[in-house]
């Protein structure tokens, strides 16, 4: 049985075309996950420094009105002090009432190179005076 035209090759740049495909798609679901897990991990560092700014309670205003409220300036550090532990960087806003954190962690790509390498996972936590 003879074939009317040569076909060699013709299967070897499919091949090539589609293992590329599934590459990509591997190294996008690497990533993404990646991405993922830096985003899970900037929001428990995030409420974790929210609680510890939150147990900051102004005890002399305690003891004298009975009322709690955040003790701003040592809410403000002991927030601070858990990003810098937890190496992430962001924001810390306080009143006497709540304290709210944002925090970021940054994400390098590790198999896609297209566009930008570096993207920031970020969350926002708020809590309130026990």
């Amino acid at each position: 049985m003879t074939h009317p035209r040569d076909e060699r090759g013709h299967v070897s740049a499919f091949m090539t075309a589609i293992m590329t495909a599934v590459i990509a798609a591997m190294g996008l679901v690497w990533d993404a996950g990646g991405m993922l897990i830096q985003r899970g991990q900037a929001s428990s560092i995030a409420h974790e420094a929210a609680r510890a700014g939150a147990n900051e309670i102004d005890l002399a205003h305690f003891r004298s009105t009975g009322q709690r409220r955040l003790d701003e300036t040592a809410a403000a550090q002991a927030a601070r002090a858990h990003l810098r532990t937890s190496q992430a960087s962001g924001q810390v806003e306080v009143t006497t009432e709540a304290i709210t954190v944002t925090a970021r962690r940054p994400y390098s790509s590790v198999l896609l190179p297209v566009g930008t390498r570096m993207a920031e996972a970020r969350s926002t936590a708020a809590a309130r005076a026990p």
